[in-house]
C-alpha cells in the first residue's frame, strides 16, 4: 500500500511543479511540446491542440518540454523568442508553484488541527532557561535572530543547531520584550542539548489566522530543508542520511500504518503534513544555484538579464550536462542507501 500512495502523492507534487513551467509558458506565449508525468518510454498519451500529454513508464519524475535547449529555435512561440523576464518567469513558476502547493497543505492542517504556539507551558528545574528568569506564560519571539511562530521552530532552531554554546533568546512577558542569553545543556538522559523549557499551548485561528500560520507552518518546512542542506554541507550529517525514491516509499509506508488505525482523516493529514514537506524540499532545492535544475538555469538567465546578452548556448549546455551527470551519481549513491537501509 505504501508504494501505490507513495507513487501517487509523488506523482501529484511532481505534476503540480510542472503545472507551473505549462502555466507560465502558455501565459507567455510559448509552444509547449510535451507534458508527461514519469521519465522513461511512454505508455500512453494523447496531443491536445499543440502539446502531447503523456504518462511514462518509470513513476518518477515529468517533463514540460518547451524546446529550452534548443537554442537555434527562434520561431515564433518558442522559448529562446521571448524576453529574458519572460524566460525567467516560466522557469521560476515550477519551484514556485511547489511552495504553493506546499502552503495550501499548511492551511489546510492549520484549518484542521491548529497550530502550537511559542508560548512557554513550563520550565524545567537545572537548565539555564530557569536560572535566565524564563517563566511560564512567556512567549519566545526570537532565537538567535531568527524569528519563530510556532513551536516546531524553536524545536527545529535547537536541533539543527547543536554546536551553538549560547543562544540569544527574546521573548515578550505583558507585552514587553525581553533578552536572555540561554546556554543548551544535556542532563543525564536527555538525548541531546535542551533549553528547559517545555510549550506550547494549541490554538485554533481564525480564517484569516489559517492563511497566516499555514504561511509560518510552510516557512517552518522551508527552514527544515535548509538547515538540513547546511548541515550536510558542513558534516553535521552524512550521505547516509539522505533519502530517495526507495526511502521516500519506506517513509510513506510507516506514516500510513501508524495513522492508519485512527481512520482514514487521521492518513489523510498523515500524509499531506509528508507531502508539505516533499513539495517545499522540492521547491526549495529546485531554486538553488546549481546546474541542470531550475535555479541554475536563472543563474544563467539572471546573468544574461544584467548582460543583456545571452551567455554562449554551447557553455551552459556543458555547464547544465556536468551538474545533471552529478546529480544522477548523487542519486545513485542515495538509492544504494535507501537500499542497504532495508536489509
Amino acid at each position: 500500500m505504501g508504494i501505490i500512495i507513495a507513487i501517487l502523492l509523488f506523482s501529484f507534487i511532481i505534476i503540480f511543479h510542472e503545472l507551473g513551467h505549462f502555466l507560465l509558458a502558455k501565459a507567455n506565449g510559448i509552444r509547449v511540446d510535451e507534458f508527461s508525468l514519469g521519465l522513461g518510454p511512454t505508455l500512453f498519451g494523447r496531443k491536445i491542440g499543440e502539446t502531447f500529454f503523456c504518462i511514462k513508464l518509470l513513476p518518477f519524475g515529468g517533463a514540460c518540454m518547451m524546446g529550452e535547449d534548443d537554442t537555434d529555435d527562434m520561431s515564433e512561440g518558442s522559448f529562446n523568442s521571448k524576453s529574458v523576464w519572460a524566460r525567467i518567469s516560466v522557469i521560476a513558476a515550477g519551484p514556485l508553484f511547489n511552495l504553493l502547493l506546499a502552503w495550501i497543505f499548511c492551511v489546510i492542517l492549520v484549518g484542521a488541527t491548529g497550530y502550537t504556539s511559542t508560548e512557554i507551558t513550563a520550565v524545567t528545574d537545572g537548565y539555564s532557561a530557569q536560572e535566565q528568569g524564563l517563566q511560564p506564560g512567556d512567549v519566545i519571539k526570537e532565537i538567535n535572530g531568527r524569528n519563530v511562530h510556532i513551536w516546531e521552530e524553536v524545536h527545529l532552531y535547537t536541533l539543527t543547531h547543536p554546536d551553538d554554546t549560547h543562544y540569544e533568546v527574546v521573548y515578550e512577558r505583558g507585552g514587553e520584550e525581553y533578552t536572555a542569553q540561554i546556554e543548551p545543556r544535556q542532563l543525564e538522559g536527555d538525548a541531546s542539548p535542551m533549553l528547559g523549557v517545555n510549550g506550547g499551548s494549541h490554538e485554533r485561528p481564525g480564517f484569516f489566522g489559517t492563511m497566516q500560520y499555514g504561511f509560518y507552518r510552510l516557512k517552518y518546512w522551508m527552514n527544515y530543508t535548509a538547515d538540513s542542506l547546511r548541515m550536510l554541507v558542513t558534516g553535521q550529517v552524512g550521505l547516509q542520511d539522505l533519502s530517495g525514491p526507495v526511502g521516500i516509499v519506506a517513509v510513506v509506508d510507516d506514516v500510513y500504518e501508524s495513522a492508519a488505525p485512527s481512520g482514514i482523516l487521521t492518513i489523510v493529514l498523515s500524509l499531506m503534513n509528508f507531502g508539505t514537506l516533499l513539495s517545499a524540499n522540492l521547491g526549495v532545492m529546485n531554486l538553488l544555484p546549481i546546474p541542470a535544475l531550475d535555479g541554475g538555469r536563472l543563474v544563467f538567465l539572471a546573468v544574461e538579464a544584467v548582460r543583456r546578452k545571452r551567455i554562449p548556448p554551447e557553455k551552459e549546455g556543458m555547464v547544465h550536462f556536468a551538474g545533471f551527470a552529478l546529480l544522477m551519481l548523487l542519486m545513485v549513491v542515495v538509492m544504494f542507501n535507501d537500499i542497504m537501509k532495508l536489509f
